[in-house]
């Protein structure tokens, strides 16, 4: 899919910097749309072909994080955060508010786009696999590879974010083998968004959360002390 046929979103209230995102990646060959206002995002993504949304966490009325929420409830679309804050927190809520990527103020123009690049393709990927109608089946769980979705045996349904979905298939495709922090950094291919071992420890937290598991009793993705995490059911 080329940069023409990509669609990006830039939601941010300061001019200066709405119209900086906005040039750069129209430079790069992107239909790129723009607003100031968090209240317009689930309307356009409902009425274009948007694939990314490059969001600042800091908004008038609704923030970023807020908006973030709404966006996984509807839609598995591309979503980077943007903000002039680097304190952990944000980037663990940012996490938990199931955005993909995060950058912060003054960023680089070139590491944005690759960011963006690669966020894309993985997008294209998962509409890719959509396609495919392909389910991969574990203990009392299927994991929808064409919507991202976690389902349990009796249908119900749970949305995953990009970096659940990316964890749980490598630890899927790694079943029965103990797997460590910086292998699982490198399968869900963000070290740049969050690079200490925090990141892999809240998406799993997560994940368990979702297959209704606590830390200390949990049977599906147990914890190797010292080691990392282990999935232990047979993956069909």
């Amino acid at each position: 899919m080329s940069e023409e046929s990509q669609h990006i979103l830039v939601v941010e209230d300061e001019p200066v910097t709405r119209m900086q995102l906005v040039t750069h990646f129209e430079d790069a060959g992107y239909r790129v749309s723009s607003s100031d206002n968090g209240d317009d995002v689930l309307p356009l993504l409902r009425d274009s072909d948007i694939t990314l949304v490059c969001l600042d966490i800091k908004l008038p009325g609704k923030d970023g994080l807020c908006i973030t929420r709404e966006i996984r409830a509807e839609s598995d679309v591309g979503i980077i955060l943007v903000t002039s804050k680097q304190e952990q927190l944000d980037r663990v809520q940012g996490l938990e508010s199931g955005a993909d990527d995060y950058v912060t103020k003054p960023f680089d123009p070139r590491e944005l786009l690759t960011r963006a690049r690669n966020l894309l393709r993985r997008v294209q990927v998962q509409q890719s696999q959509r396609r495919r109608n392909h389910l991969r089946r574990f203990d009392a769980w299927a994991l929808d590879l064409n919507t991202r979705a976690l389902v349990a045996d009796g249908g119900v349904s749970q949305q995953l974010s990009q970096g659940e979905f990316q964890l749980l298939l490598a630890l899927m495709d790694n079943a029965g083998e103990p797997m460590n922090r910086d292998q699982l950094m490198t399968r869900i291919r963000n070290r740049e968004w969050y690079p200490d071992d925090r990141y892999i420890d809240v998406l799993v937290g997560q994940l368990r959360r979702k297959l209704g598991e606590r830390a200390s009793t949990a049977k599906i993705i147990t914890t190797i002390h010292g080691t990392g995490y282990l999935f232990t059911p047979e993956v069909q």
